[in-house]
């Protein structure tokens, strides 16, 4: 009987309560709200961008083909997250159940690497167009780009299989309340009473090619894109080649710099954490539909082009 208990003890909870943002109850009403019309805009934003691609000859380009596939994981981070936050914010209980949250980690981990490491071939592309001109088409061919996006969700992929597979070996002795809204591997690893040297030591090597070979690969192609843009004659071929490269800086930006800030700034204040996860995991992909909508005049025309139709489509059923 001792042999049973301990053994329950130490196994995989069955449920793991969400502490999230219950030390300030006031804040969870407005919260709510809140995200729930983020979660709409961010569903119609980013399958509208996907949809407008499709249908669009004019974004059939590879910069269009890399921003598909960043809507697509923004569509996931938010369809992984906010819907389980959303019900712990509604109701009393904060729970999710074992296998809810172990999908969580997973998929949480494999969206976060692979955006990373998407972020990073984005800004090759954009390099390859400014510097290289006349062999973009033949560098970045279709083919090319099917292989750069494959290499980077599997790379995400085998990244996040790793980590979290590792996590669930761990034994916990009986805890299950994270100090976070959601499932996360770094949030797991803490709660876990067994050794976790072999999961810290993984999870710092697997930071490596997300957490630092990925931005320091953006940042020396816009320090060549920078040099290219500069020796440019006239100030509107600058600014033209400025406004290719504004809208994924700004993309580029909102997702590392939080998320850096959040994994680097040493253990203390979990309300700051919670909401720079916030930030990155539920505002980042509204944004990014919206800013690649404003900033850029290809994506303008397109939807002025599919509203006009829509409207002429209209107008032709009235009469």
């Amino acid at each position: 009987m001792q042999a049973t208990t301990e053994r329950q003890n130490v196994s995989f909870p069955d449920t793991f309560v969400l502490v999230g943002f219950s030390d300030h109850p006031w804040l969870e009403m407005p919260l709510f709200g809140v995200l729930l019309i983020s979660y709409i805009l961010t569903m119609i934003g980013n399958s509208s961008i996907i949809i407008l691609s499709l249908v669009e000859p004019r974004l059939q380009t590879p910069m269009y083909f890399f921003l598909d596939n960043l809507s697509l994981l923004d569509l996931c981070v938010t369809c992984t997250i906010v819907p389980q936050l959303l019900v712990n914010l509604w109701g009393p209980e904060k729970t999710i159940a074992s296998w809810s949250c172990i999908a969580q980690a997973y998929l949480f981990h494999w969206t976060s690497c692979t955006e990373s490491a998407l972020l990073s071939v984005m800004a090759f592309d954009r390099y390859v167009a400014i510097c290289y001109p006349l062999q973009y088409v033949l560098i970045m061919h279709l083919w090319a780009c099917v292989w750069l996006a494959a290499v980077c969700w599997a790379s995400g992929l085998a990244n996040s299989l790793v980590q979290a597979t590792l996590t669930l070996y761990l034994t916990f002795c009986g805890k299950n309340t994270l100090d976070h809204f959601f499932c996360e591997v770094p949030a797991l690893i803490k709660l876990a009473c067994s050794d976790t040297t072999t999961n810290d030591l993984s999870l710092a090597l697997g930071a490596i090619p997300f957490g630092i070979v990925s931005p320091l690969t953006m940042l020396i192609s816009y320090i060549f894109i920078a040099r290219t843009v500069l020796k440019l004659p006239s100030a509107a071929g600058r600014r033209k080649a400025w406004s290719t490269c504004t809208s994924h800086l700004l993309v580029a930006t909102m997702y590392f710099g939080p998320g850096m800030y959040r994994y680097l700034q040493p253990p203390g204040n979990s309300t700051q954490s919670e909401f720079l996860s916030l930030f990155y995991c539920v505002f980042t992909p509204l944004l990014n539909p919206l800013i690649y909508t404003l900033r850029n005049k290809d994506v303008k025309e397109a939807w002025k082009k599919v509203l006009a139709s829509q409207g002429k489509g209209i107008s032709l059923k009235g009469q």
